[in-house]
């Protein structure tokens, strides 16, 4: 399927957006009035450029106010419009969006709305261009997609169609499924956009909120799924306002937003074509394949290892830390300076020789998931943009594929344990004093502007799905979570995010990580390391909101833990202080099932991690 962008998605001059867009594989671009009246170049200029960029202009957008305009308005109407089409034929545009009038004065007259729209029909027909019209989910009198196809029909030129938008049908309605009986050659166009589900007014949801397919809450697979049962043939364009993404690096956003696309076509069936359908007068169809073609994310059972950069200082303070933890140094690299280290099914590379940009860094630079096929899940990470990562290796060392995630974190796939032949035996053996017995979860602080990019990454790249989400208070901001998992929780991602961007007071960890140990005897292991304290409020409240047993209820306050529960079962935390800056371990045991990772806990955490870093800088 051909894909497109508006270039009201992406961020930087209306040239940057034209050369993001092709960098990123699209077949073509709306171009948004607005930026093309700030463009410092013509639109003969813009015309060329496009074309020299391999792209085309699918539509020009948008024109507002037209239909339902009182007599003494229309003409106004009509010279404003007579000026686009010129300016479209500039461009080499030939479709134009009109969106429902939203203007005071508009009449409510659905056979006035008609005939205007039939006399700009006419119009653009002269000119051999055509209109798309669009129900805003805000329109004056026409906001939904059902009244706008009323509008169009009894217009009645073929130079009249309409605009399908996600965002303005979703955000009013789930009713969808009759979109798949109109005529597919009178829907002109198709925008997508997600958006998570929020209780606010629609024009601040719509203006602020907009996310790319499959990153928020809408059903836009079975959306787009309708309007392709319809028989539309035109691009899947998307058309998205979002005050991150217009901040955001273009090439970036535009990456993310095709990828977007190759995800959710991923998920539709491209239905039969004319020659394929059944008798004449029947609008049925059988399916003819696949929009898209991905490899299916292969099956993953666990994280193989985590490896960790450390420096000069971080480096010998990790090595005391798993020590206490009762991991041994099993092995060293035969040719890099990374060490691994075990302790029951955990396994962590210590690595000092990747440059890191100051003293006490210390930062989980790369994870390894066994994958049932490493070759089949590489091969569907490039399909869907994230092309393998460089590696400089020695023949006879682990060829690892490895991708890099939005925050750059890298992401090999392996099966089995081939890969410790690259290690010399240090003749360290592991031990089971401190209860440790495997890797629980990665939680992974995201850049502001790379959160929604992550989400979607985690989810099309890996096939994980989403386990928990949720907002919390958090002493320096608001912090929004989402926890990605698959199918058998053996591989857990927590993903994070402050929901502003940090001014000049951001005491904060910034971008904080963590490795999460579980083990299978809390009190054991915290014997074993220093943990940070939790103020005595937290357990006096604890005991007020909770009625635990009181020998439960003791151990958690003498072990300085952190307590959370669900219905499946009972969950313990403790944490280490901060290496460095920003990565810190922490340690839980999951009682009878418990699925979750203690979310509620986190304002608690950092307020103790910021306690304990004042008195360790005093």
């Amino acid at each position: 399927m051909r894909t497109s962008i508006a270039t009201v998605c992406l961020s930087g001059t209306l040239e940057d957006r034209l050369d993001a867009a092709a960098g990123a594989g699209f077949d073509g671009v709306e171009i948004f009035e607005n930026d093309l009246v700030a463009s410092v170049s013509s639109p003969e200029a813009i015309r060329q450029r496009v074309a020299d960029l391999g792209l085309r202009i699918d539509l020009y957008q948008p024109f507002r106010d037209a239909e339902g305009a009182p007599p003494e308005r229309f003409a106004t109407v009509e010279r404003r419009f007579r000026a686009k089409l010129d300016l479209m034929a500039r461009l080499g545009a030939d479709t134009v969006l009109i969106c429902s009038s939203v203007a005071p004065d508009t009449v409510d007259d659905d056979a006035l709305a008609a005939a205007q729209l039939r006399r700009l029909a006419e119009m653009a027909d002269e000119r051999g261009m055509r209109i798309a019209y669009e129900a805003l989910a805000w329109g004056r009198f026409v906001s939904t997609w059902e009244h706008s196809w009323e509008i169009v029909r009894h217009a009645e030129h073929p130079a009249l169609g309409l605009c399908l938008d996600s965002f303005h049908v979703l955000s009013r309605t789930d009713a969808y499924g009759k979109i798949a009986g109109l005529p597919g050659d009178r829907i002109f166009f198709l925008q997508l956009a997600d958006a998570p589900r929020l209780d606010m007014d629609v024009l601040q949801w719509s203006r602020h909120h907009r996310l790319f397919p499959l990153q928020g809450r809408l059903d836009l697979a079975g959306f787009t799924q309708s309007v392709l049962d319809a028989g539309y043939r035109g691009p899947l364009s998307l058309e998205v306002f979002n005050d991150v993404f217009r901040q955001a690096d273009p090439h970036r956003t535009a990456v993310d937003a095709r990828r977007s696309l190759i995800a959710l076509a991923g998920t539709l069936t491209r239905p039969a074509g004319p020659s394929e359908t059944r008798p004449a007068g029947s609008r049925e169809t059988r399916p003819a394949g696949p929009c898209e073609t991905l490899t299916p994310a292969p099956a993953l059972d666990g994280i193989a290892f985590v490896e960790l950069g450390v420096d000069a200082e971080t480096g010998p303070e990790l090595d005391n830390l798993l020590r206490a933890l009762g991991f041994a140094h099993t092995g060293q690299h035969r040719s890099k300076a990374v060490q691994l280290w075990e302790q029951g099914s955990a396994r962590i590379l210590l690595n000092s020789g990747a440059p890191r940009p100051a003293e006490g860094e210390a930062a989980i630079r790369a994870f390894a998931l066994e994958s049932t096929d490493p070759a089949a899940s590489a091969r569907r990470a490039a399909e869907l943009l994230a092309e393998p990562l460089p590696r400089r290796r020695r023949q006879s060392e682990a060829d690892l594929t490895a991708v890099s995630a939005p925050d750059g974190t890298e992401i090999f796939f392996c099966r089995g344990d081939y890969w410790l032949d690259d290690f010399l035996p240090t003749g360290e053996t592991r031990t089971r004093e401190t209860g440790i017995t495997a890797i629980d979860h990665l939680s992974l602080a995201q850049p502001f502007d790379r959160y929604d990019e992550a989400a979607l990454f985690y989810r099309s790249v890996l096939g994980l799905t989403d386990d928990e989400a949720g907002e919390f208070a958090a002493p320096f901001g608001l912090v929004r979570t989402l926890a990605v998992r698959n199918a058998n929780r053996r591989v857990r991602l927590a993903l994070s995010v402050p929901l502003l961007r940090r001014g000049d007071w951001a005491p904060a960890v910034p971008h904080p990580q963590s490795l999460t140990l579980l083990t299978d005897d809390l009190a054991r292991t915290a014997a074993a390391l220093e943990t940070v304290p939790i103020p005595g409020n937290y357990y006096d409240d604890l005991d007020a909101r909770t009625d635990l047993p009181p020998e439960l209820r003791d151990t958690v306050r003498k072990l300085g833990a952190l307590y959370d529960s669900d219905e499946h079962g009972q969950y313990l935390q403790l944490f280490t202080p901060v290496l460095g800056h920003r990565v810190f371990i922490e340690i839980v045991q999951r009682i009878g099932g418990y699925r979750g990772y203690g979310f509620a806990n986190d304002p608690v955490r950092m307020a103790a991690h910021r306690a304990q870093r004042l008195v360790s800088r005093a």
